[in-house]
């Protein structure tokens, strides 16, 4: 009859038994300190909605007075940071196009001229709008900031410009995405989202699932190497991973009316290296592992930073340089660019290569850690 009844005694024991349970397993006391730390730094520090010091081009074909001051008006707003002064057009449209410049401000010829007389010359300033909110507030500074430093150079015979209507005729164009509608940015993000999220906890449950099920020893009796029993697992995924796409690209044009403008062959070869580099992860990640709980636990613990630090939440450019150079070591930041650059603006192999590489680079360190995890013995 006691031992039904509650006891304090028996209760403290169990809980005692937790604590020390907890302490023998270092990766989930790990996980239990390391993600709220990394949730609050990440959050507090890292993730940024208002981008500024965007990455601007200037093609600039009349260098007068004017000309300066709008630069100035524009990287003093803090948005525009200007890092090349293209020599053509079409050397500002690929800096666009590779995504190494946010935004091209274009000066036409004569323009001081034609301001001075009072025609409203033209101002362009075209905008990668693949991510809507990384350029929205720079857009809508533009006006202001222009209207306050042109009214400070246009005195004397020329102060009646710095009155309405605008001395200058801003030209805005958002390119790629030109209603700023946020499917287009979001769902072809969820690509790579989907298959980190599913490839890297498929593959770390793999070696874990055969410790546990006692059909390892058969593994390690055989006499396939290392690289042949992590390569075997990986192959079987990636039909998986080429399905999983597959369907998201049919409701991303189907369903959200997404546009394709790129190659689809070039789409597909791009998934298969990131599907391939998610996979080694998740094989390192269960040869590192003792069981499927940790392969799921380290599996999240590298989740979490790949969807904040990417660039598919929040403007990658508005992150402090710190979060950036993390963000660059990620797979998944690289392939948000490959995949709404074939997507969106129909960039070809050439102009994506450095987005690629980073790729193949992480794939192929994560290889070597874990052939060097990867044991022949039980231990």
């Amino acid at each position: 009859m006691n031992a039904r009844r509650f006891s304090w005694t028996r209760w403290v024991s169990i809980v005692i038994k937790e604590f020390i349970q907890l302490k023998r397993d270092r990766l989930t006391f790990g996980m239990i300190v390391g993600i709220p730390v990394i949730q609050v730094l990440l959050f507090g520090f890292a993730i940024n909605s208002d981008p500024k010091s965007l990455p601007t081009a200037l093609v600039s074909l009349d260098n007068g007075r004017y000309t300066r001051t709008i630069v100035s008006a524009l990287s003093n707003t803090g948005y525009f940071r200007f890092v090349r002064e293209a020599s053509s057009v079409a050397e500002a449209d690929e800096l666009i196009e590779r995504g190494q410049v946010q935004f091209v401000v274009t000066i036409p010829a004569g323009f001081e001229r034609a301001l001075v007389r009072g025609d409203r010359p033209q101002l362009l300033i075209e905008a990668d709008a693949t991510d809507p909110s990384a350029t929205g507030n720079a857009l809508a500074a533009v006006n202001q900031a222009l209207t306050t430093a042109l009214a400070h150079d246009l005195q004397g015979v020329t102060a009646d410009l710095a009155s309405a209507p605008p001395a200058v005729d801003v030209r805005i164009q958002r390119r790629f995405n030109p209603e700023g509608i946020t499917a287009f940015n979001i769902v072809p993000g969820l690509l790579g989202v989907i298959l980190t999220m599913t490839m890297v906890l498929m593959t770390g449950l793999a070696m874990t699932r055969e410790r546990e099920r006692g059909t390892f020893e058969n593994l390690l009796a055989t006499p396939a190497l290392p690289v042949e029993v992590m390569t075997g697992k990986i192959v079987p995924y990636i039909l998986i991973g080429l399905i999983q796409v597959t369907l998201a690209l049919l409701a991303a044009r189907y369903i959200f009316s997404v546009p394709i403008e790129g190659s689809l062959l070039l789409l597909y070869g791009v998934v298969l290296v990131f599907i391939a580099a998610n996979l080694t992860l998740g094989i390192t990640f269960s040869s590192i592992a003792r069981n499927q709980l940790q392969a799921m636990q380290m599996t999240f613990f590298f989740f979490l930073p790949s969807i904040l630090l990417s660039g598919f939440m929040f403007p990658f450019r508005g992150m402090p340089e710190w979060a950036q150079v993390i963000g660059s070591v990620l797979p998944l930041t690289h392939f948000l660019v490959l995949v709404r650059g074939i997507l969106l603006k129909g960039t070809t192999l050439h102009e994506l290569y450095s987005s690629i590489w980073p790729i193949f680079a992480f794939m192929g360190a994560i290889l070597l850690l874990g052939l060097r995890f990867y044991r022949k013995t039980l231990d």
